[in-house]
């Protein structure tokens, strides 16, 4: 016969009750008791059903996680593994699955979170990304149903529980990095106007300029892809201007892997030619050729913090809206040098 709730409980000293509070991760029972009988169900090699207990609490102990797009696109970023990452191990420790909606289209992936909230096979949502007008978001809000967004909502910004960076601010500074360096052409190559990160750090790079008294130029600004090959098609963009840029403020840093294999196409080389910042800080930025001046925006910090946000949401239907704003950093490389004296 195998490990029980009582066999653990008397080797802890406890109550059986106490062990299934440990279980649920209750407040009321102290960090030494959970401690004590987390001790005692591994030494016994104790394994909860998770099945049973989710039928007599009715919850699925899962967490869907929602991307942007197809599973296959998104992995092809470094930022989502990071942020997967964060969300695993707070999920693993206390003790929740997690199951990932994906879809081709806007389409599926809407149809996907409508089974997995109306066939009980998760308990709450984590939304990897922040859309304009986004279709999922208004049916979370209408269903009432727990989710935390990783970014800024677009709507209802008070009502939803969310983890994000100041990206206005994140912007601005690294922008003002480049201005200091002596640039004034200075292009910008972000991802969709429809993902509010792009819009927030497109308002920052911009905010950037006007204090500097630098006049905005509509042709420096590229909106693509979050991938390599989205900022290989924006320096095709940008160096075929009468002026093309001497620096760009990049919004993600596998697009700028993207723009430094272009630019190389071109006979241009970083920074002698042209100095480029970026953001996220994956481990890309450390390794590229040059390696990057970018924003470490604490991606593994964004998903812990979401997922206890999360989790704290499913306990507790009644817990109010949190705004999480995690800290960055401006962590600098060798991708950026002084204007030439020509600009």
């Amino acid at each position: 016969m195998g490990v029980t709730i009582k066999d653990v409980a008397k080797k802890a000293n406890v109550a059986p009750s106490t062990v299934s509070r440990v279980l649920s991760n209750s407040p009321r029972i102290s960090e030494d008791t959970k401690k004590r009988v987390r001790k005692a169900m591994k030494e016994l090699g104790y394994h909860p059903n998770v099945n049973a207990r989710s039928l007599a609490i009715r919850s699925a102990q899962a967490l869907g996680l929602v991307m942007p797009h197809s599973a296959d696109k998104a992995l092809q970023n470094p930022f989502f593994p990071e942020v997967m990452r964060g969300i695993s191990s707070i999920a693993h420790e206390l003790h929740y699955s997690l199951n990932i909606s994906t879809g081709e289209s806007e389409e599926e992936i809407f149809e996907g979170i409508q089974r997995m909230i109306h066939g009980g096979r998760v308990d709450g949502l984590i939304l990897l990304y922040s859309r304009v007008g986004d279709r999922v978001m208004e049916f979370l809000v209408k269903e009432n149903f727990p989710f935390v967004v990783i970014g800024k909502p677009h709507e209802y910004e008070t009502e939803i529980t969310h983890v994000d960076n100041d990206n206005i601010r994140a912007a601005k500074e690294i922008t003002n990095h480049l201005i200091e360096l002596g640039h004034r052409n200075i292009a910008f190559i972000g991802g969709g106007t429809d993902l509010v990160v792009t819009l927030d750090r497109l308002a920052g790079y911009q905010r950037a300029l006007k204090e500097a008294d630098i006049e905005l130029n509509e042709q420096y600004r590229v909106h693509t892809e979050f991938l390599r090959s989205g900022g290989q098609r924006a320096v095709e963009q940008l160096f075929k201007l009468d002026h093309p840029p001497t620096a760009i403020v990049i919004a993600d840093d596998l697009m700028s892997l993207g723009v430094i294999t272009m630019l190389e196409e071109f006979g241009l080389h970083v920074p002698d030619d042209i100095s480029i910042v970026s953001f996220n800080n994956v481990y890309l930025s450390e390794i590229s050729r040059p390696p990057l001046t970018t924003v470490d925006i604490q991606i593994y910090n964004l998903g812990a913090q979401a997922a206890r946000c999360l989790i704290e949401k499913v306990k507790n239907k009644d817990e109010p809206a949190k705004r999480i704003i995690i800290p960055h950093e401006i962590i600098y490389r060798q991708s950026t040098k002084k204007a030439p004296s020509s600009t």
